[in-house]
């Protein structure tokens, strides 16, 4: 298969448009810069706010950088163009290049077209990096050699190309966007797991449901005899009304028991476990080893991963929780007097009612973040303290904390305006508790 894939990078001329911070779109156009004659790479962010990206790929001379704006001229006479997960597909300048007759790819789903491995896919509006880690500890803990890629901090799945001959599989975790890519390209994984639905991004749908389920629909899409299509009841149900052509097997998923002994938290997370051991199953894992695998996992970076426990005091990491749904997953794996709650940021258009509900009848303490989501908010919290920043919000909860707590950043709200990304929020947080003394 290697060959497939250096026939189809060898001396082409292409554009990246989003390199960005987070060390997936520098990998990737590392590895185009090996094979591709020339790249071009466009960004909004200027060169300042890149160093990091740009000091690590000095070292290749055929890679041109046009950063703080994009022009037309980079979506002209180019082999093909990969767009980053971040850029609508009405964006005027990659219609330009469809208008122009250039084909657009997104890199992931490059990966899964040209990699010739048996891919395992996993989405969902929540739980699919839990459930995605899952499924790739269990494979590596069965002896199989695994890549992790998709939507993972620092990954350029592309970049796997050069040697993925050598991995039995890629275990892929998949948000709508990144699926948009799929679709371009008519593919979907060999085994595909579709976690949860609930109203999500709608800043970047337009408020349009069925175009954010059409694009999580993608994972089962294209998908073949011999495929597998794994999901709880709701989602099925969720999806029925979206056009999916799909030949797989289809599994209905269930949590796992109540006395099976998990070692992250939550209800949600039993029905992670539960369709990553439908997964696993498919693939070919034995039950037993599926199950010991799952009783030895220990969590997932930034969703509600314990980070240190002080002073008597237990302090959970749960920056991902961009949903209410996924804050109430968090809130209620505790008892509420034991909960000190700090959250709040930036608005995504989408309803806050049941956590705001929680936290009053509860008489949660709590600890807003400031931003436009916050903002619609803080009339309903007239008491709720609102922080500026993560450090002030941490001193907050602390100071109202007693022995015995659970101090859960968890914030229903996106991280823009205050910080750079969730991982940054994350970072912050983790930094201030570790510093504890």
């Amino acid at each position: 298969m290697s060959k497939r894939y250096e026939d189809f990078f060898k001396g082409k001329t292409c554009t990246v448009m989003g390199l960005g911070l987070l060390g997936r779109g520098t990998g990737d156009v590392a590895f185009l810069a090996k094979l591709c004659k020339k790249v071009y790479v466009t960004d909004m962010k200027t060169e300042a706010e890149l160093k990091t990206s740009l000091d690590a790929l000095k070292e290749y001379d055929n890679i041109e950088f046009v950063l703080g704006k994009h022009e037309n001229s980079l979506f002209e006479n180019k082999d093909f163009i990969i767009k980053g997960a971040g850029v609508r597909l009405d964006n005027p300048f990659i219609a330009h290049a469809k208008n122009e007759g250039i084909p657009v790819y997104m890199s992931t789903a490059l990966f899964a077209y040209l990699s010739g491995i048996k891919i395992i896919g996993v989405t969902g509006t929540r739980g699919k990096t839990t459930t995605t880690n899952m499924i790739y500890e269990a494979l590596r803990f069965a002896g199989q050699r695994a890549i992790l890629g998709g939507n993972i901090r620092g990954v350029s799945t592309l970049s796997y190309l050069h040697e993925a001959h050598t991995y039995d599989c890629a275990v892929l975790e998949l948000d709508s966007w990144q699926l948009q890519g799929f679709n371009t390209l008519n593919v979907s994984p060999n085994i595909s797991v579709f976690t949860t639905f609930y109203k999500d991004h709608m800043n970047y749908y337009d408020g349009d449901m069925e175009m954010y389920a059409y694009d999580k629909g993608t994972v089962f899409r294209y998908q073949k005899e011999g495929d597998f299509a794994i999901a709880t009841e709701e989602v099925w149900e969720a999806v029925k009304d979206v056009k999916i052509d799909s030949k797989a097997k289809r599994i209905v998923a269930k949590a796992l028991p109540e006395d099976f002994p998990l070692q992250v938290l939550g209800e949600h997370n039993r029905l992670n476990g539960g369709l990553a051991k439908q997964a696993c199953l498919a693939y070919g894992i034995k039950e037993d080893v599926v199950e010991e695998a799952l009783r030895q996992y220990k969590g997932a970076e930034g969703r509600l991963q314990l980070i240190r426990e002080y002073n008597k005091r237990r302090f959970y990491n749960d920056t991902t929780a961009t949903t209410q749904e996924a804050t109430m997953a968090a809130l209620t794996s505790f008892d509420p007097k034991n909960v000190v709650l700090v959250f709040g940021g930036a608005d995504k258009g989408l309803p806050v009612d049941r956590v705001l509900n929680y936290v009053i009848s509860n008489n949660i303490r709590a600890v807003l973040i400031k931003g436009t989501g916050t903002d619609r908010i803080t009339g309903q919290l007239p008491d709720t303290p609102v922080a500026g920043s993560m450090a002030e919000a941490m001193q907050k909860a602390v100071a109202v904390s007693k022995e015995g707590d659970n101090v859960i950043m968890s914030p229903s709200f996106a991280s823009f305006g205050v910080f750079k990304n969730e991982y940054d929020r994350g970072g912050q947080f983790v930094e201030f508790v570790n510093n504890l003394h």
